[in-house]
């Protein structure tokens, strides 16, 4: 059954998945392996898993403490490409349908893509 509201647990769930995906995907688990290794269950994932999971949860709801900045870390990453935040958007929307009712999953994929963009004109990726 499909979550039909916003919460800390089906956020974290949400993260999860997605991230799990993202580690099988040859495109864009490189660069998430190069920081953060290839094991979940680390340290360092386990940290990212947390405050991935609070900016969703202070976007969606307000809610959460999130209060950094999500783009700085992505100027530190060599490589990126439109087709890097393409691979991330459609892996993302994948787990919010199988996650989220639908007018959820398309708030979140709303947000998702706008954040998306703003990061691709702000890295100044053109390909």
């Amino acid at each position: 059954m499909l979550d039909n509201k916003i919460n800390e647990t089906n956020i974290n769930h949400l993260v999860k998945v997605f991230y799990s995906k993202v580690l099988k995907d040859e495109i864009i688990s490189p660069f998430f392996i190069d920081k953060l290794g290839n094991k979940m269950d680390s340290e360092e994932w386990q940290k990212h898993i947390v405050i991935i999971s609070d900016f969703w949860l202070t976007v969606s709801t307000g809610k959460g403490t999130y209060n950094g900045s999500p783009f700085a870390p992505h100027m530190q990453i060599n490589g990126l490409k439109k087709e890097s935040f393409e691979r991330w958007l459609k892996l993302f929307f994948e787990t919010l349908d199988e996650i989220f009712i639908e007018e959820i999953a398309n708030s979140f994929k709303k947000r998702s893509s706008i954040i998306a963009s703003n990061f691709i004109r702000n890295l100044g990726i053109y390909n």
